[in-house]
C-alpha cells in the first residue's frame, strides 16, 4: 500500500519531529544513527542492517580517472579512519547483494511553476531512472513545489508509481529545503542502503528552511544524495551559486551534483547516477571511540591502490548518551 503525505513543509514543523527523542537519542542525532548487522526475516538466512546507534554504516563510491565505478573490490582493498584513527571493517558488501543490503530509493521531482515548459521531458527521464533500478526494495517519490507530497511505494505499487510521477500541471513556487527535510526525516529509520536523487531546475524559492538547516540534517543523515541540476534558464550568476549549493549537498553524502548542458541531456545525466548506484560499497565498523557525546566524528575512506577516487559521506554525530557522556567542563 502507498502512504501518501501532504502539506508545507514549515521549519517549525520539520525541526520539531527532528528534535523529539528516537529511543533514547535527540531526533537530529537519530537521522545519523548507523546501522547493524541482524537476521532479517522473509528473506534469507542472510545478514542486513538495522538501525541502532553502536555500527557505523558507509555507502562508499569508488571511480577510476574517467568517472567510471570501479568494481570487483573485496574488504581488504579499503581502509578507514576515524578522526585519523584506523577502523575495523566489520562488514562488507557490494551494490548487487541487495539481500544484505536493501536498496531504498527516493526521486525527488521539482514541479513548481518554472519547470512549464520543460516537465514532459523531466517525468520520462525519471521514469527512465526508476525503470534501470527495479531492484530496489521502495521507492520515495517527492514531488515538490510550493508543497511537499510525498508519496511510498513497494514493488506491487511500481505502476502507481509511473502513473504518479506523469499527474499535475506544474505550479507554484520551489520549497526545496523544506523537501528535503521532510524526506530526510522520513528516510531515517530505513535499513540497508538509501539513495535519493533530486532533480531541479533552479533554487529554493518558497521554504521556511534555510540552506545552513539543510545542511545540518544532511551531514546528520545517512543517505546517498545524487542531483540533476538543470539551471541553464537561470542568470549566470545565480546559476553559479545555485551550483556550488548543490555540489556541496551532495558532496557531503558521498554523491555527486550532474548539470546538463541542455534539458535532452538530462537523461544521460541520470544514466551516470545509475551506474554509480550499481557500483556502491557499503562497510559498516564498530567506532574505537566510544564516547557517546554526540559530537561530529571525521572519517576518511581510502583504497590501497591508485589511480582512483574514493567518495563517501565525510563523517556522522556520534551517538549520545547523557549516563556515558563525558561531563561538561
Amino acid at each position: 500500500m502507498a502512504i501518501e503525505v501532504h502539506g508545507t513543509a514549515g521549519a517549525s514543523y520539520i525541526l520539531a519531529r527532528l528534535y523529539c527523542p528516537v529511543r533514547g537519542i535527540p531526533g537530529l542525532l537519530a537521522l545519523g544513527a548507523c546501522l547493524l548487522l541482524a537476521p532479517s526475516a522473509g528473506r534469507s538466512a542472510q545478514p542486513v542492517f538495522r538501525g541502532t546507534t553502536d555500527v557505523v554504516s558507509l555507502t562508499v563510491t569508488v571511480v577510476d580517472r574517467d568517472g567510471r565505478a570501479v568494481r570487483g573490490l573485496t574488504a581488504s582493498d579499503f581502509e578507514v579512519r576515524e578522526d585519523g584513527a584506523p577502523q575495523a571493517i566489520g562488514l562488507f558488501a557490494r551494490a548487487e547483494q541487495t539481500d544484505v543490503i536493501p536498496l531504498h530509493l527516493g526521486l525527488m521531482l521539482d514541479t513548481s511553476g518554472s519547470m512549464d515548459r520543460d516537465i514532459d521531458l523531466a517525468r520520462t527521464a525519471a521514469i527512465r531512472f526508476f525503470n534501470r533500478l527495479g531492484e530496489a526494495e521502495d521507492v520515495t517519490l517527492v514531488a515538490f513545489s510550493t508543497e511537499v507530497r510525498v508519496t511510498k511505494y513497494r514493488p506491487a505499487d511500481f505502476p502507481r508509481l509511473v502513473e504518479r510521477i506523469r499527474l499535475g500541471e506544474p505550479e507554484g513556487m520551489t520549497a526545496l529545503h523544506d523537501a528535503l527535510g521532510v524526506y530526510l526525516d522520513g528516510a531515517s529509520a530505513g535499513d540497508g542502503r538509501t539513495v535519493l536523487v533530486l532533480y531541479t531546475d533552479g533554487g529554493d524559492t518558497r521554504s521556511a528552511m534555510s540552506y545552513r538547516e539543510v545542511l545540518d540534517l544532511v551531514r546528520a543523515s545517512d543517505v546517498t544524495i545524487y542531483v540533476v541540476g538543470f539551471l541553464e534558464r537561470l542568470p549566470s550568476r545565480e546559476r553559479f551559486e545555485q551550483q556550488v549549493r548543490l555540489q556541496r549537498l551532495a558532496g557531503d553524502t558521498g554523491g555527486i551534483a550532474v548539470f546538463p548542458l541542455s534539458m535532452r541531456d538530462v537523461e544521460a545525466a541520470y544514466d551516470r547516477i545509475a551506474a554509480e548506484i550499481r557500483g556502491h560499497y557499503t562497510l559498516g565498523y564498530i567506532s574505537t571511540d566510544t564516547t557517546a557525546d554526540g559530537r561530529w566524528r571525521d572519517v576518511e575512506v581510502r583504497v590501497r591502490q591508485g589511480g582512483v577516487n574514493v567518495r563517501s559521506r565525510r563523517g556522522y554525530f556520534a551517538p549520545y548518551r547523557p549516563d556515558l557522556a563525558p561531563p561538561v567542563p
